[in-house]
């Protein structure tokens, strides 16, 4: 098939076909897997599929907090641009991201921190937030995280991807140590990055969607 022919969604089935294919047998639900194969064809990266972990409530959190019309947090705006909003429209849902608010910014420098803590502070004074995605700051995940275990946020699901060699692993495993106090998506190890934790609420409005 040539490809400068395929229509947009040709192309992405014949994406996940690829996908499938070279991924073989697996141990993911079908749920999972409509999440972990999206990070995969938006990073063309198969180590996705043996690093990313779910806790035990997530899939279920996550899908609730949409249908409820739950709002969304990203730490970037590429994050921000790369949700299907639109999809989220039909649920009520409201995307956002604090981090170039010009309050964000006076404050962070105030308090000699990052803009990513800062939003992240921002972020949890609104108890409309409920789904945090965080796909680039460490430091945005270690505040949330922070935030959670002083009894001021309570979100409903965090998917943590945040990407890079400084604080991105060890952000990610101290969310897993979590363990049952909030649900999380996330992975092992540096990857992770804005385009994958937008490709994880993409799949997870997707799973939404259905009846």
């Amino acid at each position: 098939m040539d490809s400068l022919t395929m229509k947009p969604e040709e192309i992405e089935a014949e994406s996940f076909r690829i996908i499938d294919s070279e991924v073989g047998e697996h141990d993911w639900c079908n749920d999972e897997w409509q999440v972990v194969r999206r990070a995969i064809h938006t990073s063309a990266d198969f180590e996705y599929a043996r690093t990313m972990i779910f806790s035990d409530q997530a899939l279920i959190a996550a899908i609730t907090a949409i249908r409820n019309g739950a709002g969304i947090v990203t730490d970037t705006n590429m994050a921000l641009a790369g949700i299907n909003k639109a999809r989220l429209a039909r649920f009520g849902c409201e995307v956002s991201c604090h981090v170039a608010d010009s309050d964000v910014g006076a404050l962070a420098q105030r308090a000699g921190v990052t803009r990513s803590v800062t939003a992240m502070r921002k972020s949890v004074l609104s108890l409309h937030n409920q789904i945090f995605v965080i796909g680039n700051a460490p430091t945005a995940l270690f505040e949330l995280l922070r935030l959670i275990n002083e009894g001021q946020a309570r979100p409903a699901v965090i998917i943590g991807l945040p990407v890079g060699f400084v604080g991105a692993e060890e952000s990610k495993k101290a969310l897993a140590a979590m363990d049952h106090a909030v649900p999380f998506i996330t992975n092992m190890g540096r990857k992770g990055g804005s385009n994958v934790a937008a490709a994880v609420v993409n799949a997870l409005a997707i799973l939404a969607a259905r009846e």
